[in-house]
């Protein structure tokens, strides 16, 4: 609900409406130019319908020019209202479902076959990546990404072209002490420590002529990195303990979530352990990067009509809200594809029609990010998610007069977000306190459009 037609605009910017409903005292032109802006920022038309209790004081001719799909007369109203959203609503579901049925999320079959979702330019940039270092004889690999982003998906994929019969072998460089890693990476023989009572296979003897994917080597001790630098070298390496020279005959590839030129400036990473991996880097855009922000809606539906965690269930959730799908491309996602795919499972267990709308996407603030506090600080804790919510939107209501748009914009919603918080937690004002909507008796009072996400 806006107060005039200059703050509906600014409603508009940050949803898309499929009904605009005004007041009968707003004329045919102002509504033809609102819904011309509305166009023009979204591509489509919302259904526009005016509501007049007495007879309406513009001709029948001007509201057709105007694009003025229903007026409505008279208090017995409210019936044929439900019934053009519900006839609004239907075609949305229709449209939505042949969408679903069609859509694409690869941009290509080489993308299907290692399930990389997205068509945007940094997803087609990343798979050019893949598939030109694939094809090569380039070993080591390296690639870069932050957390979430894909980076085993992406050494996966080099490893099915090159190696598709061959084991893939992984193992997280930040998961182990620098002793258990050299043994896991080279194995060791009898005798080799206190505790080494039999032989030990490493992981690069069992990939043979495979992959094996160092993930995190940023987090590799320097003293190992040597040793590694040594194999990528020589080709060879000794069991822990061991004498005899082994052939590593496997694909290397390393990954990293950290800036590799930053780590070596730091002293953390071997300056030439780094030109040794980094000879065609493949980078990972993250979710927040303008390049790869589109693929979001992209990606929520495509884990959505993937998700099995409500198991058999016959209550299946098969579509996904205009208006969550925006809230999650406004979202930065420090956790890249991981977080969004948690946060659409979660959803999917919240949500309890068939759609999953605004209240069922739950986004967990990022801890330490002091840059961006949390509004509610520790008051937060010991309260469960509705009542910390409803405690925050009385609050600024409180503090801005019950300035709806205030409010809105300190909380960093939507207005029509906000008027639907409000009505479902049941939050008044109180009795001191004047609305947005009371205006001094020297102004008239303007029609107000409600949009109806």
């Amino acid at each position: 609900m806006a107060d005039d037609l200059a703050e509906a605009g600014d409603i508009v910017t940050t949803v898309t409406p499929d009904m605009a409903l005004f007041d009968g005292s707003v004329s045919p032109g102002h509504i033809r130019r609102f819904l011309d802006r509305v166009h023009r920022q979204s591509h489509r038309v919302p259904a526009a319908v005016v509501v007049c209790f007495d007879q309406p004081p513009f001709a029948d001719r001007e509201y057709e020019q105007a694009g003025i799909s229903h007026c409505l007369i008279g208090h017995d109203n409210h019936r044929r209202l439900h019934d053009i959203a519900a006839t609004i609503r239907d075609a949305e579901r229709s449209t939505g479902e042949n969408e679903a049925g069609d859509e694409t999320y690869f941009v290509d079959d080489r993308a299907a076959a290692i399930s990389m979702v997205g068509r945007s330019q940094a997803v087609c940039d990343a798979l050019r990546m893949i598939h030109l270092v694939a094809e090569s004889r380039c070993n080591p690999v390296l690639i870069l990404g932050e957390t979430g982003t894909g980076k085993e998906v992406a050494a996966k994929a080099v490893h099915q072209s090159r190696h598709p019969n061959a084991p893939f072998v992984a193992v997280n460089c930040a998961a182990l002490t620098s002793t258990l890693l050299e043994s896991e990476l080279f194995g060791h023989v009898k005798g080799a420590f206190t505790s080494a009572d039999r032989d030990k296979t490493g992981l690069l003897e069992q990939a043979g002529s495979g992959t094996l994917f160092l993930d995190e080597i940023s987090e590799m001790p320097l003293e190992l990195q040597a040793k590694l630098l040594r194999v990528l070298q020589e080709r060879t390496f000794r069991k822990v303990g061991g004498v005899k020279d082994l052939t590593c005959e496997a694909t290397i590839i390393a990954s990293s979530n950290r800036n590799l030129k930053k780590e070596v400036r730091e002293h953390r990473f071997r300056q030439d352990l780094y030109y040794r991996l980094n000879i065609c880097p493949i980078v990972l855009t993250p979710l927040r990067s303008p390049e790869r922000r589109e693929d979001i809606p992209l990606l929520a539906r495509y884990f959505l009509a993937h998700s099995n965690i409500r198991g058999g269930r016959p209550d299946k959730v098969t579509a996904i809200t205009k208006l969550a799908l925006e809230s999650l491309s406004q979202h930065d996602w420090p956790g890249n594809v991981r977080e969004l795919r948690n946060v659409i499972e979660r959803a999917i267990l919240l949500e309890r029609t068939d759609k999953i709308g605004l209240n069922s996407i739950v986004i967990e603030p990022s801890e330490g990010d002091e840059s961006h506090p949390s509004p509610i600080g520790e008051r937060v804790r010991g309260f469960s998610l509705e009542k910390a919510e409803r405690e925050l939107i009385a609050r600024a209501l409180h503090e801005t007069g019950w300035q709806k748009t205030q409010a809105a914009s300190l909380l960093g919603i939507t207005r029509a977000t906000l008027y639907a918080k409000v009505k479902q937690y049941n939050i008044q004002k109180m009795p001191s306190q004047p609305t947005d909507t009371e205006l001094p008796a020297s102004e008239p009072a303007e029609a107000e459009p409600i949009l109806v996400g």
